[in-house]
């Protein structure tokens, strides 16, 4: 039954010589979904899968996993590949989230195009996750809880037994005599999944049997309703969204009474697409009040997580942490590419028979910087010296990102800024400065 089950889903979404990748914790949901691939790749022999497990250093068990894990998959002929991640406990974020977050991330290094990542999640799975998202308040989208299948990196993220109660699974186990991991937290009720599922889900099961497919049902017509919703407001916000990311308040029509709701929607769809961590309710009431309806001449900003929202020019972005280079002075040589600091890319001052900057003399060893406090500068085909501040206010450029932009110096003096313009001084026709570098 499990298996014909699992065929019926794989065929749903591929063909015979598909890449599968298997998320493989040990536990008995994972132990299964293993032996179950290694039945289907005996019928199915042009198909390939390898088995990940990632190692979270949190249990004093967890290298024994590593080695059991192992013997079960060289039993079933699959390979296994182990990541080791590394968690920053004692942060606001709870270790469950930093855990997921982390073991998702390696597991999207080894999808390819078109590659299938496999995770074990169950029914009764889905029905937690439904309770946590009604505990948390959440709307439409959190309430669609796990998709069966989704996009994921490359390729596709499916979970072939979500349709499949716990018991069933628990029976496949004891049927085919399979060994698995017991990890010790899942015991922890600290936890809020696994205090519902000690405490709570066996209580609901007790009194309503046919729950699990009643939140199923639930769970879907939460994610039809939202992918409608997505279908409504896809073409205003392919009209407000910009190539840097970036959302064009006039199109959340904010001045409009009664145009909140749907402004806030599309607000969602926005973080959403540029892929942040979902703000709360009270934290998007914040950005809506603070930032969307701020003066024009505001530097407004909302922090949450790791991320914030700021405005300028009446557009809203979405502006992640960065370490601070503004005290780095990264030397440069003619012609040769140099690697810029903080993802910043690679700067490169090549000659050019139609350029705008002079060759540096031999006194003028070239650098690039990025603190721009205390120049004043004449840009070519301006009159006069002006701040640097004021330029890269006229020049359109976010007060976060000036500090990030790179200045490029003959000698001790400022001859060009990356991107912008060229200073008097310093113009000519002998080389160009090329700057390689893709917003995040």
């Amino acid at each position: 039954m499990l298996y014909a089950n699992l065929e019926a889903n794989l065929a749903t979404l591929t063909d015979k010589s598909a890449r599968f990748v298997l998320a493989l914790s040990g536990g008995m949901d994972s132990r299964v979904l293993l032996h179950l691939m290694g039945r289907y790749l005996e019928r199915n022999p042009a198909a390939s899968c390898k088995a990940v497990h990632v190692h979270h250093g949190l249990s004093t068990n967890a290298d024994h996993w590593v080695e059991l894990c192992a013997g079960w998959a060289k039993e079933t002929g699959i390979d296994l590949v182990v990541e080791r991640v590394s968690l920053a406990l004692g942060k606001r974020t709870s270790v469950e989230q930093q855990a997921r977050e982390a073991r998702y991330a390696a597991l999207r290094t080894h999808i390819q195009p078109g590659d299938i990542l496999l995770t074990a999640q169950h029914a009764d799975d889905q029905l937690e996750t439904v309770l946590l998202a009604l505990k948390r308040g959440s709307g439409p989208a959190g309430l669609s809880a796990m998709p069966q299948c989704t996009a994921f990196a490359t390729g596709w993220h499916l979970r072939p037994l979500l349709d499949q109660p716990r018991a069933a699974i628990e029976q496949y186990a004891h049927q085919y005599s399979l060994e698995w991991v017991e990890d010790e937290s899942n015991r922890d009720e600290r936890y809020d999944r696994n205090f519902l599922r000690h405490q709570i889900t066996p209580l609901l099961h007790a009194r309503w049997p046919g729950i699990r497919k009643a939140v199923a049902r639930s769970a879907a017509l939460c994610a039809e309703q939202e992918a409608l919703l997505q279908e409504l407001l896809a073409e205003q916000l392919s009209k407000a969204i910009s190539a840097d990311q970036s959302l064009d308040i006039a199109c959340l029509c904010a001045d409009k009474p009664g145009n909140e709701r749907r402004a806030k929607a599309l607000l969602r769809y926005w973080l959403a697409a540029v892929g942040v961590k979902m703000p709360s309710q009270a934290q998007l009431d914040q950005i809506w009040y603070s930032v969307v309806l701020a003066k024009p001449d505001a530097n407004p900003k909302v922090c949450w997580g790791e991320v914030e929202v700021r405005r300028f020019r009446s557009r809203l972005y979405v502006v992640r942490p960065w370490p601070a280079v503004s005290g780095d002075v990264v030397p440069l040589r003619l012609n040769e590419v140099s690697p810029l600091p903080a993802s910043l890319g690679s700067l490169v001052l090549a000659e050019s028979g139609h350029g705008q900057l002079r060759r540096p003399r031999p006194e003028e060893p070239l650098s690039v910087r990025f603190e721009p406090a205390g120049l004043e500068v004449q840009p070519v085909g301006r009159v006069g010296k002006r701040k640097l501040k004021k330029l890269f206010q006229e020049y359109g450029v976010p007060s976060w990102q000036r500090r990030r932009t790179p200045l490029l110096f003959y000698g001790e003096a400022l001859a060009a800024v990356a991107g912008l313009f060229v200073v008097e001084a310093f113009a000519g026709k002998d080389c160009d400065l090329i700057w390689h570098y893709e917003q995040e």
